[in-house]
């Protein structure tokens, strides 16, 4: 099967590619759309400029489309998929997506219109175990923004380990957010994973804190680094 993945660089979208490729998916190309403003529901949007450097850790073509404004992403998403439909002959549309009924559905719409199949490894997932698997997995992923009372900015820009997850699922109980984030709690980018060629090195960022328990972190300097 001939797949595309909407690949932000977090955890999710990660691991769908891992999942796709795993089952044996020919995965024709990732898609990453940069938001030019702050909120999406259908996106994710800290750190996607990095998404290229993915992209080639994993040895996979991506199409990056940057400038995408507020409100036309389903409109972009719609044409993105039609051309690559006729260049690659993709048969299937595979997404990260936990919980969330309106990407889902939103998703879904388009690519019923477009006669392509939606795949959601993720779909219903149990949140504290997922997470917990990731790291038993391998990922190695950080947070990049917090939005949410109760998740410390201590955690940003480490790289998790199974006793931060457990810290986190702990904090999700007791603040009641979600622990995997689906709710735009937190963002996430993985940056090794076991079927990463290379992982990536952030070599210099800054903290910036955007609102009362809302924080960002701004990578300034990245590398590849042969595994």
């Amino acid at each position: 099967m001939r797949v595309v993945i909407l690949f932000s660089g977090g955890k999710d979208s990660v691991f769908a590619t891992h999942w796709a490729l795993s089952v044996g998916m020919d995965v024709v190309s990732l898609i990453t759309f940069k938001i030019e403003s702050n909120d999406s529901l259908v996106f994710h949007i800290p750190c996607v400029e990095l998404a290229p450097l993915q992209a080639k850790a994993l040895d996979l073509p991506i199409t990056y489309v940057p400038g995408i404004s507020q409100g036309e992403e389903l409109s972009r998403l719609k044409d993105c998929l039609m051309e690559l439909r006729k260049l690659h002959g993709i048969d299937a549309v595979v997404l990260g997506v936990l919980l969330s009924d309106y990407q889902r559905l939103a998703i879904n719409e388009i690519c019923s219109d477009l006669n392509l199949r939606v795949i959601t490894p993720l779909w219903r997932k149990s949140q504290d175990k997922y997470m917990l698997e990731l790291v038993d997995y391998g990922f190695k992923f950080i947070i990049t923004s917090i939005s949410v009372m109760g998740l410390p900015p201590d955690l940003l820009g480490k790289i998790l380990t199974k006793e931060d997850v457990l810290r986190i699922i702990e904090l999700a109980h007791k603040y009641k957010f979600n622990p995997a984030f689906e709710g735009g709690e937190a963002e996430t980018l993985v940056v090794d994973a076991p079927f990463f060629k290379y992982r990536i090195r952030i070599l210099d960022y800054d903290i910036v804190k955007e609102g009362l328990y809302s924080w960002s972190m701004v990578v300034k300097r990245v590398e590849l680094e042969r595994k």
